[in-house]
């Protein structure tokens, strides 16, 4: 393990490389590095660090909102496409509508390295409750018809318009 000690104007470490940028060090045996110098290296470094983690960060709400197309089918070639609308507010709220219903209440996160979203709309005699889930390019979800006593799995691709 490395010790570091302060000596006057320098700052020594002994047994290990001192990095200063990334992939860059001064190896133990080139001596001691100037107290100045180390003021200014690492706020630098740190700049660096924090610049590049800002860069490369996900958004929050990667690519889910937006229009899709439903493919709601339950039977081999014979199609049945219904459109979604979403919109991931800063709050962490969903609106829009799916199957044209107006999404009554909603939340999105990001977490676990995926964009979900769940809601609740109705078609004027019960709720519907549908929770989804950004996979690559298109988007996985069910519907559980509280009223109508079943779930539906789907799948979206995103709208041509």
């Amino acid at each position: 393990m490395a010790r570091m000690a302060l000596r006057g104007d320098f700052c020594c470490v002994a047994g290990a490389g001192i990095p200063l940028f990334a992939g860059a060090a001064i190896p133990a045996a080139s001596g001691c590095v100037s107290a100045r110098m180390t003021r200014i290296a690492f706020p630098v470094f740190a700049l660096v660090l924090t610049l590049g983690a800002c860069a490369t960060a996900p958004d929050a709400a990667p690519t889910l909102q937006g229009k899709w197309t439903v493919d709601l089918s339950s039977e081999p070639g014979q199609p049945y496409a219904k459109p979604m609308t979403l919109t991931l507010n800063a709050d962490g709220t969903v609106t829009g509508d799916f199957y044209e219903s107006e999404i009554l209440a909603g939340r999105w996160k990001t977490d676990r390295g995926r964009t979900c979203v769940s809601f609740r709309t109705t078609d004027g005699v019960g709720p519907y409750h549908t929770a989804a889930c950004l996979r690559g390019e298109r988007v996985e979800g069910q519907t559980w018809a509280e009223g109508r006593n079943f779930v539906f799995n789907w799948n979206a691709v995103r709208s041509a318009d």
